[in-house]
């Protein structure tokens, strides 16, 4: 079927895919992001009911090691902001591939209907569609 497609409609049908394909990243990437920082909360909200003079350890590599509470609760604190960051940053290109996706498929839409044909084929409604909680 998509044979009878101008090979201007197949460029933009590729293009979409490729979107959608990045989109579905980015949704795992900020999933991801956003799992870790949940956990460095949770490990910060922990360290809060930790007494200060504490013998703590933390985890390097496969081991544990001994580890101070103020340079603990300073690395969690940075991992926090650093995560934080991050999930913006995902949120922000997320945002990006959205609009460049309908905006292509506008644009599809447009060169089909002048085409005579109807509609977009087979379209996930956008590329936030894709991967569930």
């Amino acid at each position: 079927m998509q044979g009878n497609l101008p090979p201007e409609a197949q460029e933009k049908i590729d293009e979409l895919q490729d979107l959608q394909e990045q989109a579905q990243s980015l949704a795992e990437q900020k999933e991801s992001t956003e799992s870790a920082l949940s956990d460095a909360k949770t490990a910060l909200d922990a360290l809060d009911e930790v007494d200060e003079g504490a013998q703590m350890y933390r985890e390097a590599g496969e081991v544990l090691v001994e580890a101070d509470y103020d340079e603990a609760k300073s690395d969690l604190e940075d991992k926090t902001d650093r995560l934080e960051r991050r999930a913006d940053q995902l949120e922000s290109k997320e945002e990006q591939v959205r609009d460049q996706f309908e905006s292509l498929q506008q644009e599809l839409q447009q060169l089909l209907q002048g085409g005579g044909a109807g509609g977009m084929p087979g379209g996930p409604g956008g590329p936030g569609g894709a991967g569930g909680a």
